[in-house]
């Protein structure tokens, strides 16, 4: 065992020592030592149930012969980071958290890890540790939470807030109604309810074999999740004692088939960054191309909140991840025969799975032939951009706009609160990028503002920067390069014409090749005091939205 490099023979007396001084016990010393990571946090409603949690893994992981250590790792609530400074921190926090797994990991010669995540950057942050160490390690994402309930009226996290406070401002609502229903969107712990960030990554880490099945839409509050918890932990003693490793599971197949559920279920668009991030820790060639070609062969079957009224809790009783597979495969040679940890295959999960196909619509009767998610390309984004073609009314698929410039989010929810956005524009939000934020904030606030206004069909909203999986309507994110790399998107002025085709996946500045020349002779990038520490370290080593925001 790894862990034999700090407990065997006699030169690691010290080592032992220190091991009893935990209250190791003289049984337990020759057992695997398990490491679970936990993000647990007060902060962070997504992780603040997962004491309970981390007992059920650790009932687990002693039932089968294993030694458990719980350790921490950083956890950020994006929802709480949202629309001010705070975000900048958000996604740099994905490489921390891996750092901080693979260095407790590493320097203390753990046999396996059970990774107990939830948020948007915490689970690609461990499954990236996990291929890094490449030690046998399993992913327990904490689960969604409950809709809530007010008046009647069905609340979600982002319907039930951010898009609230648009209706405020609108005059749709009243401020007693914002403030009853602020206090109604989140009834429990857990996730944010719909296809966001977290749940859009828990979705594919069970698709792509990281976690068991029912994992990715179990609610956070439900026994299932506690069943699950326990049921990892005892795996990860046999994952060990098979060294099964992550990247036995994670490969170019399954990373694709994790694009292809993407697609087919419209997830967020941050999947996309992760996914890259993943692709590149485990050294396998995966790049927006990929995301590009399955797009125009996946169509898509089931739309949850933001995009509908149906959350995790109906995918859930719709049959979950595995129903998902059942509907798609056969349908499609795309989708391969994977295997996950415990060595079922898809095939094998389709054939046993159930499906209600009144939620999860069948392959061939689709909700959209359009898939969740596209690649958008042209003069404004050489290096490529992303939409969540299921936010976006079929309606606006051809927009055409005059370029309203902003150089930072909080100027353009000033010019969207005070009327300044009107129909027909384009809200152009730059220096926002993976650099120029730096972190790459997202821009839920603006967003839901456009649309809670009632401008989500007559407005358009482009970004270096990128979006929360809550984001609807027409916005367009991770444009490359950003604006502070010499990016097309910094030469943009105010009453410029651009052009959006989401059916020929092209986004175009309509101005001449010599006067976009004569713009980047004169461009002068945007100079943002960048506070020492963290985020500067980050500024000079993340690379590009088009390879995943890597930092290695």
């Amino acid at each position: 065992m790894k862990s034999d490099a700090i407990k065997e023979g006699m030169a690691h007396a010290p080592h032992r020592a220190l091991l009893y001084a935990g209250g190791l016990s003289d049984k337990n010393i020759k057992k695997p030592f398990i490491g679970i990571a936990s993000s647990f946090s007060d902060l962070v409603p997504g992780h603040a149930g997962m004491r309970d949690l981390e007992r059920q893994i650790e009932k687990g992981i002693h039932s089968n012969g294993g030694q458990a250590y719980i350790f921490g790792t950083p956890a950020i609530c994006d929802g709480i980071a949202m629309g001010h400074s705070g975000m900048r921190y958000s996604l740099p926090s994905r490489d921390l958290i891996a750092d901080c797994v693979e260095a407790v990991a590493g320097a203390h010669q753990l046999d396996g890890l059970v990774l107990l995540t939830n948020c948007d950057k915490i689970t690609p942050g461990m499954l990236i540790a996990a291929l890094r160490l490449n030690i046998p390690a399993i992913i327990v994402t904490a689960g969604p939470s409950l809709e809530g309930q007010c008046k009647g009226e069905t609340l979600t996290f982002i319907r039930g807030s951010s898009e609230a406070v648009g209706r405020y401002r609108a005059g749709e609502i009243t401020a007693e109604k914002l403030c009853e229903m602020e206090h109604y969107a989140c009834p429990t712990l857990g996730a944010c309810q719909g296809l966001y960030t977290a749940n859009t990554l828990a979705c594919l880490t069970e698709v792509m074999g990281m976690s068991l099945e029912g994992c990715a839409t179990a609610s956070a509050v439900s026994s299932k999740k506690r069943r699950i918890a326990f049921d990892s932990g005892y795996t990860i003693v046999d994952l060990v004692r098979e060294n099964i490793c992550p990247k036995d599971i994670i490969t170019r197949d399954s990373l694709r088939n994790a694009i292809i559920v993407d697609l087919a279920l419209g997830g967020s668009t941050n999947s996309i960054l992760h996914l890259l991030a993943i692709a590149n820790s485990a050294g396998i060639n995966l790049t927006l191309d990929d995301f590009e070609e399955l797009s125009f062969k996946i169509p898509q079957i089931i739309k949850l909140d933001p995009s509908s009224t149906l959350t995790m809790t109906d995918l859930d009783n719709a049959g979950g991840i595995s129903g998902a597979l059942k509907t798609i495969w056969g349908h499609s040679d795309e989708l391969k025969n994977t295997v996950n940890l415990i060595g079922q295959t898809v095939e094998q999960r389709a054939k046993n799975a159930w499906v209600d196909n009144t939620v999860i619509k069948p392959f061939n009767n689709p909700i959209t032939k359009n898939p969740g998610l596209a690649i958008l390309h042209g003069n404004l984004a050489p290096l490529g951009a992303v939409v969540k073609i299921s936010g976006v009314d079929e309606s606006v698929f051809e927009f055409e706009g005059t370029a309203k410039v902003y150089e930072r989010e909080e100027d353009a929810m000033k010019g969207i609160e005070t009327d300044e956005v009107i129909a027909g524009d384009v809200v152009v939000i730059r220096n926002e990028g993976p650099k120029g934020g730096p972190g790459m904030r997202e821009m839920l606030a603006p967003t839901s503002l456009l649309v809670g206004k009632g401008l989500g069909k007559s407005c358009a909203l482009i970004t270096d920067g990128r979006f929360s999986g809550g984001t609807r309507g027409l916005c367009i994110g991770h444009i490359c390069p950003e604006a502070p790399e010499g990016g097309v998107i910094g030469l943009i002025k105010n009453g410029d014409k651009i052009k959006i085709d989401i059916n020929k996946r092209t986004i175009e500045l309509l101005v001449s090749e010599e006067e976009l020349a004569q713009r980047q002779k004169e461009f002068v990038p945007v100079k943002k005091e960048i506070p020492k520490g963290f985020l500067t370290k980050y500024a000079k080593t993340v690379q590009g939205a088009n390879v995943g925001a890597i930092t290695g």
